[in-house]
């Protein structure tokens, strides 16, 4: 069975082939070592004129990248952690992002610049690595004008996703990897018994921007719970806890797209349920729950009976385990919080 990191090594190698354009930059990337968690693994034998190591400077690693995409370049950049991201954010906020604007790409019959350009990065906790090394950072980048957010999981195949981007994509796009998701097999339809997977319309005719996960032959779900990443695992055990132990039935929407965020899907589950649950491992404050249980308050009004978010604390996650695992949301946390909601 198909791991999560198996599944985005071979579209790498897929798309390297396909494409002579496809460039990756990073740090340590070169076989044998291939990234620190192996991602790129095989990519620098395969195709050395094209795996490029680099020093350590992430701002600098997404500078070359982005003039590499304006020159007609398919760079693929890798950050070693999620938690340097903070390095590439002039980066990709004020260059890349804007370039399209800035030199008449939205402008009636003007080709204008395209910025093709893939960073992908590791984010998440659960792993002992301390407060330089465990964050979830992504929403720093979360509705910046221009740049997309991709956050790929284990209910589907992450790596037809990345191979999709890294061939057809104009737009600069983050793509975080959680740690904890790289060892996970893949999930499908027919691996789930419990229960039914149905994915919200096809993004660019090839993927979708969300999936719902309800279960199956259960009574209609009273609360919808919404996550992405790694957390939309230990949604998906929290459903199982709630059901077979406490007989409150949930449904799951999970967002492969974070950023621009798409609505409606949101909207047609909770239309069902009156009541929202959003998770992220990141921290409470200012994240992408608060803006999940905004939106769906402005569109539904009254008609959402309850809403409320579960999320990291709003500290430094600790080096030291028992408390990281106090810091960050666990499967128990969720069942708590859906109880006292129902």
């Amino acid at each position: 069975m198909s791991t999560v990191v198996a599944s985005l090594n071979a579209a790498l190698h897929r798309a390297f082939a396909t494409d002579e354009r496809l460039v990756l930059l990073g740090e340590d990337v070169l076989d044998p070592y291939g990234g620190a968690f192996r991602v790129t693994r095989g990519l620098s034998t395969a195709f050395p004129e094209r795996v490029l190591t680099t020093p350590i400077s992430e701002a600098g690693i997404v500078g070359v990248a982005t003039g590499m995409a304006l020159r007609g370049l398919r760079p693929v950049v890798e950050i070693m952690f999620g938690d340097f991201v903070t390095l590439i954010a002039d980066q990709l906020i004020n260059h890349a992002a804007k370039f399209r604007w800035m030199y008449g790409g939205d402008l009636p019959g003007r080709a204008g610049w395209h910025v093709p350009l893939i960073v992908r990065t590791p984010m998440g906790g659960r792993r002992g690595y301390g407060p330089t090394h465990s964050q979830s950072l992504e929403k720093l980048f979360l509705g910046v004008p221009g740049l997309q957010v991709f956050a790929p999981t284990h209910f589907d195949d992450p790596g037809l996703l990345l191979e999709h981007l890294l061939l057809r994509s104009e737009v600069p796009t983050l793509f975080i990897e959680n740690k904890l998701q790289y060892l996970l097999p893949l999930l499908n339809a027919a691996d789930q018994p419990d229960f039914t997977l149905n994915a919200w319309p096809a993004l660019a005719n090839s993927f979708p921007l969300a999936y719902h996960l309800s279960l199956r032959d259960a009574p209609p779900p009273r609360l919808t719970l919404t996550a992405y990443g790694y957390m939309a695992e230990l949604a998906r055990q929290a459903m199982l806890h709630l059901a077979y132990q406490h007989e409150i039935f949930t449904d799951l929407l999970i967002f492969t797209r974070l950023s621009p965020f798409e609505l409606q899907p949101l909207l047609a589950a909770l239309r069902q349920t009156g009541r929202l649950l959003a998770l992220e491992e990141g921290t409470l404050t200012l994240g992408w729950g608060a803006e999940i249980v905004a939106r769906a308050a402005e569109s539904l009004g009254p008609r959402l009976e309850a809403a409320s978010r579960l999320a990291g604390r709003d500290l430094p996650v600790p080096a030291s385990g028992p408390l990281e695992a106090a810091t960050l949301p666990a499967v128990d946390d969720i069942v708590q919080t859906v109880k006292k909601m129902v």
